[in-house]
């Protein structure tokens, strides 16, 4: 059994509010996956606003943010930072099972079941990316 996720800091919870109750369970969905991912590998989540959406990050990771739009109402994004090679590999390994935007983000639909065990692989290579970056695939 995983440890609770700590409360969400109030700037995030704040901007938050703003988000309609399709998203905000999405983003909470999202927020606990992550927290699950770097604490069963005794990392620390640093959480915090960065570009007016909330973002995750971890010692020796890649930084994760999560996204959503008016003007893309029926998805969220999960954005990775775009100089990476994080997105080119998730393309490779999990063109079938995900749906994505440029080299920067996984784009999940609201209404589509929640992919959490591929999300949950994602965010464990993003996590370690610093030791992973020089394997072939990131390792996967």
């Amino acid at each position: 059994m995983s440890a609770p996720t700590p409360a969400m800091p109030h700037a995030i919870a704040e901007h938050l509010l703003a988000y309609p109750a399709s998203v905000l369970l999405r983003m909470h969905q999202l927020r606990a996956l992550i927290y699950e991912v770097a604490t069963s590998k005794h990392q620390q989540v640093n959480e915090s606003l960065k570009w007016g959406e909330p973002s995750f990050h971890v010692n020796g990771g890649s930084p994760v943010r999560l996204g959503w739009k008016a003007s893309t109402p029926e998805v969220c994004y999960v954005y990775f930072h775009c100089q990476t090679k994080l997105i080119a590999t998730f393309r490779e390994r999990f063109e079938e099972a995900l749906v994505f935007s440029g080299n920067r983000a996984i784009v999940l639909s609201l209404d589509a079941p929640f992919p959490e065990l591929t999300i949950r692989r994602c965010l464990e290579v993003a996590f370690e990316y610093k030791k992973r970056k020089a394997l072939p695939l990131l390792g996967l």
